[in-house]
Order: C-alpha cells, then sequence, then structure tokens
C-alpha cells in the first residue's frame, strides 16, 4: 500500500540578518536570545552584545545563527588570532578573553556538579592554565583534493560540515606542524595518488614531530620520494599507513627511535606510538600530574589503584612514591606498553592488568579482591559509574578522579557522595584545550 504522507519540510532559512540582544551563554559558548518567543543560540556571540545574525538552522521552539555582524561588542571580545576562525570547527571561542574563556568552563563544571550530581565542593581549585598557543601536540588533519582550487587542502573540518577549512596555519597545533599546512599541500598536490590520502595523524614528542599518512591504494616510488624529501627538509618521523592504525610502515627514516615525553619531575620517561591515546598538552598534563598526585597524599605505605591507566601516565610516577601500585586498562595493547614502560624505568612495584571495566565480569578479578587505600580514576567521557560499587566496598580514605567530560564526573561524584560516603573536598578545572569549549577537571573524594 502506498504512503500517501507528505515528509514534512525543513522550514525554508531566512536570508535576511535579524538584530538580537545576546542575553547569555550557553555551556558551549554561544549567545543565547529570543526571537518571536523562539530560543536563538548564536555562535560567535557573546552575552551583553547587540549582534546581526542569519540563521543556520530553524525548528519549531529552537533555531540556531552565526552572528555576522556586532553593533555593541562586549568588553570580553577579543580580535580571533586565527584567519580561519569563523569557519574552522577547531576553536569555537578565540573571540572571548582568556578569563572569560575560563570563567565559562568553570561555570559549566559547578553547574554540573550542582544540577547532575546534587554536589558541592568544599573548596574551589584555581584554574590549571598553561600555554595559549601552539600548545596541541596530537592531531587529525584532514586532507581532500578540491578540483575548483586544483589543488589539495590540508586542515581541520569546517564547523557541521565535511569541508576542509582553507587556512594557511593552525594556532593551536605545534608550530612544527601548524606554521606548516600549506607546504603539506603543496607536498602532497605533487603526489600522483594525490586523491587517495584522506588524513595525516600528527603526534610531537619531546624528542620529534611524527607524520602518519593514510593512503587508500599504493603508493608508487615517485610519491614516496616526495614524502622523503618532505620528511628530510623538515626533521620529520614519516610512516605509511595502509591498514589498521597500529599497522604503520617506516618511510623515513627506516628505523626511528619511539617518541616519548618525559615527567621531569619524576624521574619518568614514557614511550608511546602516534597511534596511542597521549594527552595533548603536555605542559598541563605535567601540572595535571602533580596535582593528582599532591592531592592523593603517597607515601611509602600506600596501596594505590590506578583504573583505566593507559600507557602509565599516572602510574609510572605514582609509583615513584608508593609501596605498591595495581594499574587496570581494557586495551591489552595499551596494558603491553605500559608493562614496558615500567620495565624502561626501573620500576617494579607496578603491577599492570587487561580489563574491561564496563563489564561485570571484572567481579571475579584477582585484582579486585585486594585492599587499596588510595584510588586514582581517570576514564574516558562515558565516566567510571560501572566501577563506583567495588569502589564502595574497598572504603579507600582518598579518591582522585580526573576527567574529560564534566556531566559524566557530576553524576559519579553524586554516587560517591550521596551513597558511598565521600565528601567532595576540591574540585576544579584545567584548561587543556585553550579556545576551545572541552573542559578538563579533576576532584578529590575523601572518605
Amino acid at each position: 500500500m502506498p504512503n500517501n504522507r507528505r515528509r514534512r519540510r525543513s522550514p525554508r532559512l531566512p536570508e535576511e540578518t535579524v538584530q538580537v540582544e545576546i542575553e547569555s551563554l550557553s555551556a558551549e559558548g554561544r549567545g543565547i536570545a529570543h526571537v518571536n518567543d523562539r530560543i536563538v543560540f548564536v555562535d560567535q556571540a557573546l552575552a551583553g552584545e547587540t549582534v546581526l545574525f542569519k540563521y543556520t538552522k530553524l525548528s519549531k521552539n529552537i533555531a540556531e545563527g552565526r552572528a555576522v555582524e556586532i553593533l555593541k561588542a562586549s568588553p570580553d571580545r577579543v580580535e580571533a588570532r586565527c584567519s580561519a576562525f569563523e569557519m574552522c570547527g577547531g576553536c569555537s571561542l578565540q573571540h572571548m578573553s582568556t578569563d572569560m574563556q575560563l570563567e565559562l568552563k568553570q561555570k559549566t563544571f559547578l553547574d554540573h556538579l550542582e544540577h547532575i550530581g546534587k554536589v558541592k565542593a568544599e573548596n574551589l581549585l584555581p584554574p590549571l592554565i598553561g600555554p595559549l598557543w601552539g600548545y596541541r601536540h596530537k592531531a587529525r588533519l584532514g586532507v581532500r583534493y578540491v578540483h575548483k582550487k586544483k589543488r589539495i587542502m590540508v586542515g581541520f573540518r569546517e564547523s557541521s560540515s565535511a569541508f576542509i577549512t582553507d587556512t594557511e596555519q593552525c594556532e593551536v597545533l605545534h608550530p612544527s606542524v601548524g606554521l606548516l599546512l600549506t607546504e603539506l599541500s603543496e607536498f602532497i598536490t605533487r603526489m600522483e595518488q594525490n586523491q587517495h590520502i584522506p588524513q595525516i595523524e600528527v603526534a610531537v614528542g619531546d624528542n620529534q614531530t611524527v607524520l602518519v599518512f593514510r593512503h587508500l591504494v599504493p603508493l608508487p616510488e615517485a610519491d614516496r620520494d616526495i614524502l622523503r624529501e618532505l620528511a628530510i627538509k623538515h626533521d620529520f618521523v614519516i610512516y605509511l599507513q595502509a591498514g589498521a592504525p597500529d599497522e604503520l610502515e617506516a618511510l623515513h627514516p627506516l628505523q626511528p627511535e619511539m617518541l616519548y615525553y618525559e615527567l621531569p619531575r619524576h624521574n619518568v620517561r614514557v614511550e608511546f606510538q602516534s597511534s596511542d591515546f597521549t594527552q595533548v598538552n603536555p605542559e598541563i598534563n605535567r601540572d595535571m600530574m602533580d596535582r593528582a598526585i599532591n592531592f592523593l597524599q603517597l607515601n611509602e605505605n600506600d596501596q594505590v589503584l590506578d583504573l583505566f591507566c593507559g600507557l602509565g601516565n599516572f602510574s609510572l610516577p605514582m609509583a615513584r612514591q608508593c609501596a605498591q601500585l595495581t594499574a587496570v586498562e581494557g586495551s591489552l595493547a595499551m596494558v603491553k606498553k605500559a608493562r614496558e614502560n615500567a620495565a624502561k624505568n626501573n620500576i617494579d612495584n607496578i603491577e599492570f592488568h587487561m580489563a574491561d571495566l564496563y563489564s561485570e565480569e571484572i567481579a571475579a578479578a584477582p585484582w579486585l579482591k585486594k585492599k587499596y587505600n588510595k584510588i586514582l580514576l581517570d576514564p574516558p567521557r562515558s565516566g567510571a559509574d560501572a566501577v563506583l560499587r567495588y569502589l564502595g566496598k574497598m572504603g579507600a580514605e582518598r579518591i582522585v578522579y580526573v576527567s574529560c567530560h564534566p556531566a559524566t564526573l557530576a553524576r559519579d561524584a553524586g554516587v560517591l557522595v550521596n551513597e558511598l560516603g565521600y565528601r567532595l573536598t576540591d574540585a576544579g578545572i584545567m584548561d587543556m584545550f585553550p579556545h576551545t569549549k572541552h573542559v578538563e577537571s579533576i576532584a578529590v573524594f575523601v572518605k
């Protein structure tokens, strides 16, 4: 039987600009206004401003738009440093002063604690801040051949689009790569198979800059020579990736040394591959390390549990200051690398275990039967709710929780405080990603 129902069409977007006064800011940093009883979220507009905007999305009760002219500017408005700011989907807060960015992120964090977790920290920590530009040591750059421009474009995606932002450089990416986007484009444009390279993985360690070129077809020797020329000119280590992220072919040099970053205050060096998860901002990572370890108040008698340990970013320095440390991670590959890092740092008081910390099967894990008096949690965006019921039985005196998503931290804080008998003594944000809406945070729970 034919379906005669007509599909509802989205309202046609008005062409004309609309003048509004911005009343407040959303958690993502978009201006909030009202037009004809409809809430409008306006990109690149600040609270207190009068702006002209154009609609980008329209529905019955909510609309979205982008400011095209600022008629009355906020004193917190600054000129964006990046020429592609209005188009790029990377740094959406560049038009805000640094103080306002921190204020927005801290407010978002505290609002989540209050409304989601129903908790309040006894002490609000000052934000951890580091370099504002050139801080990003890990990135995935898109690559696309644009027929109209007759060249390859390299960079980040446009906001809400699959197109590559047309820009000569990236201000937040490490300068070894961020200042060379145009040159990367020129080198790839020269290649015969340039339309079959969709991305470049960037990883910058303390010792070298690695570029991993993903390619969908075999590269002829002439194309490989072009990439070798790029590597020699800028002292890059270049790998080719035809298959899985870990299946890399070293192009130049043929036997490169491992990437690493150092934690000098803890006499630790962490080796990693470009595909491994590491914090993108090494300076904030080092300060975050110190803050977490200080709040754990580690001593030579402590039995410590580190959940979601990854490569051992927290485990290795913590092991320097405690009796025994048990570290758990869901990826077997990461566990193997963490063990290798421990051996290379001559640290022998860590046990690494592989376990899916979101599975009920961990209930029978031997490491879960041990007693720990201090715990560190550093989960992904989904949080640590699946393991909280086990932690409650341990009765650890201190838990430090590092989070990349304030909403799930707030949810888990509610369980720790309102159900498991902990106090939220200290909490605060860490500006891991300046000029973006991303909020990194830390919370301290005391039994």
